[in-house]
């Protein structure tokens, strides 16, 4: 079962398009995750992303790096990310989880040992920030034989050339990252954003979901009527660091808060 081109099949047959909030696995604690997540899915997200802290995260601002912080210093591992996701899904089998981080961790943990164990827990994606398609060669076998996309980004300045080659070797959807700079970046043009992706349809059939400074209802709408998806990542993090002592129930209210009025608004165009 492919979760992910499910999701985007279900999406297109009722004319709406994805909500793919971003949030670090074990931010604040590993504990409050799992509620998170199903909180994501009842507040009308699409796809769940979900952060692998690591402790050098140079592609993330400000706000997600003290995610990941947060995430080690409370001990969640490649291994506990893992167990999260599996006890999201003795609840919920439907809503496709990509899993977000860097090479190191998996390296470590063997990418063909990964692979197996992400299929078991139910993961169905993974976008390593520097795995560059040169280098990817078996680790897209390892996950291609697991049922696992592998999505890459795409950057303002990746080239026609160069897009079409990452595209041709990318399953599940591709992240086309809005502006140039880390995670939390407050500048968005539209306009230009809209111009990338139609140029991006010209070489892939993919899905494009676009991320990094969309921040409300009002830019969530905007970016919805160019792109197959809506990826918001730093405004989440931000509100569960505002949130971090306080319970469950009142984390999850908070990320609400955000996500609900997006989702309304993207589905009004």
């Amino acid at each position: 079962m492919n979760r992910i081109k499910n999701c985007f099949a279900e999406l297109k047959r009722t004319n709406k398009k994805a909500l793919i909030p971003f949030v670090e696995a074990g931010d604040p604690s590993p504990k409050h995750t799992v509620d998170i997540m199903h909180g994501l899915v009842a507040s009308g997200s699409s796809i769940i992303e979900l952060g692998m802290a690591f402790s050098d995260p140079m592609a993330d601002g400000p706000v997600i790096q003290l995610a990941c912080e947060r995430a080690l210093a409370a001990g969640i591992t490649v291994a506990k990310v893992l167990e999260i996701v599996a006890e999201f899904r003795t609840k919920d089998n439907t809503t496709p989880v990509v899993l977000m981080g860097y090479l190191n961790p998996i390296e470590f943990f063997g990418y063909e040992k990964f692979a197996k164990a992400a299929k078991e827990a139910g993961v169905d994606g993974i976008l390593l920030v520097d795995l560059t398609p040169e280098e990817a060669t078996d680790v897209v076998e390892c996950f291609s034989q697991n049922d696992i996309d592998l999505i890459y980004l795409l950057a303002p300045t990746t080239t026609k050339s160069r897009a079409k080659k990452i595209c041709e070797q990318a399953s599940g959807y591709v992240y086309y990252v809005s502006v140039k700079g880390v995670t939390g970046s407050a500048a968005l043009d539209v306009d230009s954003v809209r111009s990338h992706v139609e140029s991006l349809r010209e070489i892939t059939d993919l899905p494009i979901g676009v991320g990094f400074g969309i921040r409300d209802a009002e830019t969530a709408k905007a970016i919805s009527q160019c792109a197959d998806g809506v990826i918001v990542g730093s405004v989440l993090v931000n509100a569960i660091a505002d949130n971090q002592t306080q319970p469950n129930d009142v984390v999850v209210k908070a990320l609400s808060n955000i996500l609900t009025p997006m989702r309304t608004s993207m589905d009004s165009v």
